[in-house]
C-alpha cells in the first residue's frame, strides 16, 4: 500500500511550518519538524540538545570535509564506531530517522534536507515555499516583534544558514525548483491555498498513476 509522505523546505517567514501542519491537520496525518530531532535521538542515543544546537548549520570544518568525501553513508551504516565528526554523525542520524519515518507512517516532514533523504521515494511529494521578501519582513516583524531591518537581518541570516547546509549536504541548490515536485508562494496563496495546491497536486498524481 503507498504512503502519503510530504516534505516541506521553506523561506524563514514565509509560514511553511504552518503549511506543513494545516496539511497534516486536514490529512489526519503526523507532522514532523522539531519533533524529528527528539525521534532522532531517541534511535541513535545522542541527547535531543546536541540535535537541537546542530539544527539545519552547516559547518566549516576542514576534517568534516575529509571525512564527507571520504566516507558514504553505507559506510556509515557499516561501521557505526567510525570515528566520524559530530556534525556528522547527527546528519546521519537525522537521514536515518526521516528514512525509518517515511517507511512506517503518512507524515508531513519540515526541513532537515528531508527531501533528499527521500528522492527515491515515490511516494513522496518534495514541497518548497517562498514569499516575496515584503511579506516576509511584515510578518517576522509583527511575530517577532523586531524592526524591519532587524527582520530583513534575521530572514537574511536564517536562509543563507538553511542554504549552506542544504546545499553541503546534498550537493544541490536549495530553493531550485528543480530539486522539489511543488514551488508554492505563501504570500499570494495564503496558508490553505497553498495546502489545497498541495492536497490537488496528490490527487492528480494519483490520477494519472493509475491510467
Amino acid at each position: 500500500m503507498s504512503r502519503k509522505i510530504y516534505t516541506i523546505g521553506r523561506e524563514f517567514g514565509s509560514a511553511g511550518f504552518l503549511v506543513g501542519e494545516a496539511l497534516a491537520e486536514r490529512l489526519g496525518i503526523k507532522y514532523y519538524d522539531k519533533e524529528l530531532l527528539a525521534e532522532a535521538a531517541k534511535s541513535s542515543g545522542f541527547c535531543e540538545e546536541i540535535f537541537e544546537n546542530h539544527d539545519e548549520k552547516p559547518t566549516n570544518s576542514f576534517l568534516y570535509s575529509l571525512v564527507m568525501d571520504t566516507y558514504s553513508f553505507g559506510g556509515y551504516s557499516a561501521t557505526p564506531s567510525l570515528d566520524m565528526p559530530l556534525n556528522h554523525k547527527i546528519f546521519l542520524a537525522q537521514f536515518d530517522t526521516i528514512k525509518k519515518i517515511a517507511s512506517e507512517e503518512d507524515c508531513v516532514i519540515v526541513g532537515r534536507c528531508a527531501d533528499y533523504a527521500l528522492a527515491d521515494n515515490p511516494d513522496c511529494i518534495k514541497i518548497f515555499i517562498k514569499a516575496d521578501m515584503t511579506y516576509r519582513i511584515a510578518k517576522v516583524s509583527k511575530e517577532l516583534n523586531l524592526t524591519e531591518n532587524k527582520a530583513r537581518e534575521l530572514i537574511n541570516k536564517t536562509d543563507k544558514q538553511r542554504a549552506s547546509y542544504y546545499n553541503y549536504y546534498t550537493s544541490k541548490k536549495w530553493g531550485d525548483s528543480r530539486s522539489y515536485d511543488l514551488c508554492l508562494d505563501s504570500g499570494r496563496l495564503g496558508v490553505d491555498g497553498c495546502v489545497d495546491m498541495i492536497i490537488k497536486f496528490r490527487e492528480l498524481m494519483d490520477s494519472a498513476n493509475t491510467k
